[in-house]
């Protein structure tokens, strides 16, 4: 077997392999008679057949084969052989039968890239410091309150945080539309839940009021036919309704399961909650920065065959996200791209950050890891047992807490920075 390679990319090897006739032939005459064996051709017995017709027969089925599987055994050998490692399938073309004695065919691949880490020591990260106030918990307890308030029946006009419960009926140029009309329809007022001038018209009424309002839809509404339009809109008050809050005490505790230590205790789980919740979002912040500090120091090129399969498999996972089942509906591929590209890249480079620091499996984060990830289920700790030893799952979950480990020494060993920052402002959703 001769082997020839060329660099005609980057990443992209173009690899000519060479193979003598008489291997193939070799190949086929043994092949043959083995077929020659059990072959059923009229007019012979089995096993009597002899060569010629055999040959005759099954000839050409049996060089296809022959050949197709020595270009896959040779092509493995020949990466093997040239020290390559190739990123996805080959595409494979035959030469054109008779240019030579020998069979030679052209493989074309891309090969994962040697990656060589610069600058992770020199990525600069900010580690928020986030002290939760007094002020902040009371307001979180504030909110509970609100998720258990019923509603009263108000005898006056409606106000901000009211709730307004009303028919209407809109009309554009005169004629209804979809979705114009509704019945008996709750408005909390302040929440923002309909237009502005729907909702405004809303303020100072009372039950049994009959109003009227123009209403302007937004230039980007959904519906183009309303779209930037003034509607018309006849609307009737039932009733307006307050918020009735349940009391600031161990009643309130109870409603939440607190049955021992009341309000207080009720209060610093609250705050023991609070804190999970911005220790996680301490920890995304910090792995965003290092991942987006690793990814602006190491430039790598990847090859476009694993971007296109992470593209595909982004794409699927958001078909199935919004129920989509018809491929021919799905969203465009080339809404991925980048972020497929991103994806590749940052695998790369974590992997060979993790061999590069020679980071092990810590198992007491491991174990961490799983329980944290069986907290929700009633039999956690017998969850967390079966994790730990179905070693298809512990193959998934270990890279990610090798990952975690990466971003962990890069952020002890980067140029870190603290800053501190005010709990709600930090924690406000983002995006």
């Amino acid at each position: 077997m001769q082997v020839t390679v060329e660099s005609t990319g980057t990443l992209e090897r173009r690899m000519r392999v060479e193979l003598p006739a008489e291997r193939i032939e070799i190949e086929v005459e043994s092949r043959l008679a083995r077929v020659g064996k059990t072959a059923k051709i009229k007019g012979f017995r089995p096993g009597k057949v002899p060569a010629a017709v055999v040959k005759r027969h099954y000839g050409s089925q049996v060089r296809q084969e022959v050949l197709s599987d020595l270009m896959g055994q040779s092509y493995r050998d020949a990466v093997e052989q040239e020290n390559l490692n190739p990123a996805g399938q080959p595409q494979i073309e035959p030469d054109i039968p008779g240019t030579t004695d020998s069979f030679v065919y052209t493989a074309t691949f891309e090969v994962l890239p040697d990656i060589s880490l610069s600058g992770i020591d020199k990525i600069k990260i900010s580690i928020p410091e986030i002290d939760i106030q007094d002020d902040d918990c009371d307001e979180m307890i504030e909110n509970l309150r609100n998720q258990k308030a019923d509603w009263k029946v108000a005898e006056r006009e409606s106000a901000e945080g009211d709730r307004v419960v009303v028919d209407f009926d809109g009309k554009l140029n005169g004629e209804s539309f979809p979705g114009g009309s509704g019945t008996e329809v709750s408005v909390v007022l302040g929440e923002g839940q309909m237009l502005p001038d729907f909702e405004k018209a809303l303020y100072g009424v009372s039950a049994g009021d009959a109003k009227k309002a123009k209403v302007k839809f937004p230039k980007d509404y959904h519906a183009e036919e309303l779209s930037g339009k003034k509607v018309d809109f006849e609307m009737s008050v039932h009733r307006v309704e307050e918020q009735e809050l349940p009391p600031l005490d161990d009643s309130l505790a109870r409603l939440y399961g607190v049955d021992e230590g009341g309000l207080e205790k009720l209060r610093s789980d609250v705050r023991d909650n609070m804190g999970r919740e911005v220790e996680q979002r301490i920890r995304a912040d910090l792995r965003e920065q290092v991942m987006s500090g690793i990814l602006e120091a190491n430039p790598v090129e990847v090859p476009k065959a694993l971007i296109q399969h992470e593209a595909h498999s982004m794409q699927h996972e958001a078909m199935r996200q919004l129920g989509i089942e018809d491929h021919d509906q799905a969203p465009p591929i080339d809404n991925f791209t980048e972020n497929a590209e991103k994806r590749v890249r940052l695998s790369f480079l974590m992997r060979q950050l993790i061999e590069d620091k020679g980071i092990e499996t810590d198992v007491e984060k491991l174990n961490e890891r799983v329980k944290q990830m069986c907290a929700g289920y009633e039999n956690a700790d017998e969850m967390a047992h079966s994790y730990l030893g179905n070693p298809q799952i512990m193959e998934q979950i270990e890279p990610m807490v090798l990952e975690d480990q990466a971003v962990d020494w890069v952020v002890e060993n980067g140029k870190t920075s603290s800053k501190k920052l005010d709990f709600k402002e930090y924690m406000k959703p983002q995006g």
